[in-house]
């Protein structure tokens, strides 16, 4: 009997659990965060190479352009490690067709200062100085990149956070600048998809962005553009990510 009363405690804690979890999703979907600036923002996404747009920011671009959000994205490397570089910058801008960046609020860095590689290490007043420039040319209010564990420790995406950085504590930004950092989880928290949002809820946070299903078959279209990228691991990625 003992045994039975546990079985149903344990299914009943589980079954408030899903709902609160399904009914906290529902809500979010849609949901402005508190704090981010709407309408006509210039905001601008800052990543390391082609795919890292879709592959972890899929949420917060369509989230931000939900918000009608003028999005830019600046993006320092043709991703040229297997010498594919040409290759992804055309898949670049097929997935940023996609999350509705256009052609011309994209610029692709390709040069050696900054070169594909996670043995590399950056310079961080070079990433530093290129990035405010593009920010003031183009007047940007916001800027988005990775945090300083760069979702999967690459080198090149912890660099950029570094500049960031550098340009906000050194009080760089132009006024009314913000900065928001995409969170690095663990290895679990970054692979149960769904079911990671209790663990999130529950966090402090400055912005979370929840997808509605069509969103999320935008975000899956536009990692499918990267087709040079599409290896097993990252197949597995985009299916089971909270990203």
């Amino acid at each position: 009997m003992e045994a039975v009363a546990f079985l149903c405690l344990a299914a009943a804690v589980l079954g408030w659990g899903f709902l609160w979890v399904w009914d906290s999703w529902e809500r979010m979907k849609g949901q402005k965060p508190a704090g981010l600036p709407g309408d006509g923002n210039r905001t601008l996404l800052v990543i390391a190479h082609p795919d890292d747009e879709a592959m972890f920011f899929a949420p917060t671009v369509l989230g931000l352009a939900r918000l009608r959000h003028r999005l830019s994205l600046l993006c320092f490397s043709a991703g040229n490690y297997y010498n594919q570089g040409e290759i992804r910058k055309k898949e670049l801008l097929q997935s940023c067709d996609v999350l509705g960046i256009p052609p011309s609020s994209i610029m692709i860095i390709d040069n050696r200062d900054f070169p594909d590689d996670p043995g590399v290490q950056w310079d961080t007043e070079h990433v530093a100085s290129t990035l405010l420039q593009h920010i003031e040319v183009n007047s940007i209010n916001l800027v988005v990149t990775f945090d300083a564990g760069g979702v999967s420790g690459h080198s090149n995406h912890v660099a950029l956070y570094a500049a960031v950085r550098t340009l906000h504590s050194e009080g760089k930004l132009p006024k009314g600048c913000s900065v928001l950092t995409l969170q690095s989880v663990n290895v679990l928290r970054k692979y149960i998809s769904l079911l990671d949002l209790p663990f999130t809820l529950l966090q402090t946070r400055d912005v979370l962005f929840v997808l509605t299903s069509k969103e999320v078959a935008q975000a899956k279209k536009a990692m499918s553009c990267h087709r040079s990228q599409l290896l097993w691991f990252r197949r597995l990625y985009v299916l089971f990510s909270r990203n």
